[in-house]
Order: C-alpha cells, then sequence, then structure tokens
C-alpha cells in the first residue's frame, strides 16, 4: 500500500537477491568473438577494434569505461585477439579479463595506434572495422597515424549485443527483479514532504543492499515534475493529490534494468486516471504487436495508434508521446534496436526492449508505464509484469 511503510523500515526489510544468475562463461565470450570475425569478414574487413566501454566488457568481460587514454581489443578475422593496453595498467587489465589474449603495451610518451598499425601490417590487413562507440578523436587519429582503411562496425557490434543468449536473459531477469523490489519499497515508504532527493538516495541504498553493482540510475518526479520525460532540475518535496514518477535502475554483472511507475500519492484526479489508462492500453498494444520478422517501428505504430484513438497526439504532437515507444537494453540502457519510426530491423529471438509510451500533458503532469520485453518465436515476454493500477504498484 502507498505510503504506508517508512524509509527504515523498508531498507531493513531487504538483503542480497538469493537467485543469483550465473556468469557469462568463457566459452560463451570466445563464441561472441568467433561471430564478430564472421561478421567482420562479411563486411569486407580485416580485423574488428572494440574500444574500452560496453562492448569491451561484452567480448573480454572488461568493465572500464572510455578515456583519453586508448584501451581496446584487435580481433582479427584469423587468430587470436590483441589488447591494447598502457603499460602501467596492464595488472589491473588482467585481473579484469575474462578471456586469453596477447598484450601490446604503450608508454605513456608512446602512440597506442601504432601498435594497432604494427599488427595489421604484420597480418597483412589494410581494413579495419572500429566499434561505433568509440570517439571521433580516436578514430581520427588512428586514420592519420596509420593510413588503415577504415570501415564503422556497427554491423558487427550490433550483430552480436542485440540477440541476447539464455545467460544474458537470466542476468537482466534479475536486474529487473531487484528493481521492482525496489519499487515496491519506495512506494510503501513514501510520506508528504519526502524529497526526490531523499527517495533517489534511498534507490541507491535499497539496490545496493540487493547486491547490484555501481550506481543505480534514477529520476523520481513528483506532480508537474512528471509532465517532463527525463525530469526538471532541483527538489520536490511530495504533496498529497501529486502523481509520482520513479524511472530507475540497476547493474548486475554489467546488465541493467530500466523500470517506470506512475502512480497516485491520495486520490487521483478524473484526468490522472484517464490518462493512466491510455498509457496502460499503449502499452499493451506494443506488446501485442511483438512478432519476428516485423520491422521494429511496426510496435510504435501500434502504441501511436491507441493514442491518436482516445484524440491524443497525432505522431510527437502534445498531449501525447513526445518520445519513440522503447530502446534496446543489455549492457548498455540505451541500445540498437529501437522501437521508433525509421527502424526497420526486423524482430527477432533474442532482441530485447523497453515498453514506455510516456503520455504528457504539457506543464501539467506525465504518464510513464516502463517495463521489458524480450522477443520469443511465439511473441514477446515480459521480464517484469505492468503496472496494475495507478494507486498500486
Amino acid at each position: 500500500m502507498i505510503g504506508s511503510s517508512t524509509p527504515e523500515a523498508e531498507l531493513a526489510k531487504l538483503s542480497v537477491y538469493a537467485h543469483q544468475a550465473p556468469a557469462i562463461t568463457i566459452a560463451e565470450r570466445l563464441a561472441r568473438i568467433e561471430k564478430a570475425r564472421k561478421l567482420t569478414r562479411n563486411m569486407g574487413a580485416d580485423a574488428l577494434l572494440v574500444g574500452a566501454g560496453a562492448s569491451l566488457n561484452y567480448f573480454a568481460g572488461v568493465p572500464w569505461g572510455a578515456s583519453e587514454r586508448l584501451v581496446s581489443m584487435l580481433i582479427p578475422v584469423t587468430g587470436d585477439p590483441l589488447m591494447i593496453c598502457p603499460f602501467f595498467e596492464l595488472g589491473s587489465l588482467e585481473a579484469d579479463m575474462k578471456i586469453t589474449a596477447e598484450f601490446r603495451l604503450w608508454q605513456e610518451h608512446e602512440s597506442p595506434h601504432a601498435l594497432i598499425g604494427q599488427a595489421m601490417s604484420d597480418w597483412g590487413a589494410t581494413v579495419i572495422a572500429v566499434d561505433p562507440a568509440m570517439s571521433f578523436e580516436m578514430v581520427s587519429r588512428l586514420g592519420r597515424e596509420t593510413g588503415l582503411d577504415i570501415k564503422e562496425a556497427s554491423s558487427v557490434i550490433n550483430g552480436c549485443r542485440m540477440y541476447k543468449s539464455a545467460a544474458e536473459l537470466a542476468l537482466m531477469q534479475q536486474a529487473k527483479d531487484m528493481t521492482i523490489l525496489v519499487h515496491k519499497a519506495v512506494a510503501r515508504m513514501l510520506y508528504e514532504g519526502i524529497t526526490t532527493n531523499e527517495v533517489n538516495n534511498f534507490i541507491e541504498a535499497a539496490h545496493r543492499k540487493l547486491g547490484a553493482s555501481g550506481n543505480s540510475f534514477v529520476i523520481t518526479q513528483f506532480g508537474r515534475g512528471t509532465a517532463f520525460p527525463h525530469g526538471l532540475p532541483g527538489e520536490q518535496r511530495l504533496k498529497e493529490g501529486d502523481l509520482v514518477l520513479v524511472d530507475t535502475g540497476c547493474y548486475v554483472q554489467g546488465y541493467t534494468s530500466d523500470i517506470t511507475r506512475t502512480y497516485i500519492f491520495g486520490q487521483p484526479k478524473p484526468e490522472y486516471q484517464r490518462i493512466w489508462d491510455i498509457e496502460k492500453e499503449a502499452q499493451a498494444a506494443a506488446f501485442a504487436r511483438v512478432e519476428v520478422g516485423l520491422p521494429c517501428e511496426a510496435v510504435d505504430y501500434a502504441a501511436r495508434a491507441v493514442l491518436e484513438k482516445h484524440g491524443l497526439g497525432p505522431d510527437y504532437n502534445l498531449p501525447g508521446t513526445p518520445h519513440r515507444t522503447g530502446h534496446g537494453i543489455g549492457l548498455s540502457i540505451h541500445e540498437p534496436a529501437f522501437l521508433v519510426r525509421g527502424d526497420t530491423t526486423p524482430l527477432a529471438p533474442g532482441m530485447c526492449f523497453s515498453n514506455e509510451p510516456m503520455i504528457v500533458v504539457p506543464d501539467t503532469f506525465g504518464v510513464r508505464l516502463e517495463d521489458h520485453m524480450y522477443v520469443t518465436e511465439n511473441g514477446a515476454k515480459w521480464f517484469t509484469e505492468p503496472q496494475e493500477a495507478i494507486d498500486r504498484v
């Protein structure tokens, strides 16, 4: 029940999540590399360069973010991968690596791009496919210093990461189950006068008690703040009759959740209830439209058709939905493919998406119900069951 408990009581109830999903195996990571080799060869390149970030985590299990120092993995279409790494980072990188690879090291005054060029030369290779997440500066320097023919590797990276294995789905399921527990705890501990910052701090602490790694992603908005999809700056205090929008997620072995609930603190105005019901109908329509082989954009059209039927929109006009119906999710909160007009990527088993056709009444209030689903041979399957009612989470 909303507002029936206290923050202290709710935190005390939480402990490390009991149903831990297994880690990604070395065999699975090696299979990913082999698939990347095939896709790299298909696009006419001799090797794939993967920069620090989610894709390096995907292939090698290294959870490092990108910086001004180049850390990368070079995967030839035949032969073993190489790790390009600053000399002083070797011990840390070796500790994180989940696969075996040769290391090529550079000192602070040296060029890591030269190491990549030398490796390509040793292989008699001239065409390199580059991770699309790598910075323009890194890629332009690579071209200037090596003279390699550079191709953009979205088809390789997305061709691997968009389709989740059973092991990935299990890790994502754990993250989402944990976030649902946190959402329910948040709703119970709310009280009049609590601030959005206090809610955010509670969510961070709750996810950590459940065993999440890293920092939680959190947007909490009350009342008018709910009309802004990613919120307003500053602190808000909860009042009787406010809508509450909480959008949050956590990480489990790098895989993320991202779930939104919108509910009433007190009694809902009739207009709140009307828009909430339309939002729920649109979310259900998007879920029902998922079918193997259909383009991703078909799901977006299905949600928007519901809004238009109720006199909202059309397109991105408000009152209506100001953004796409959903995004891919996995090691990144937002990743391809996208449930949006123009994305004609065919839906296929293992693809995972948010389902969140938010409705905004400008400068007044908004309702976003966000759950995640994955594609099966028989249509969509929810990771988490959608919210039941405007006064229940």
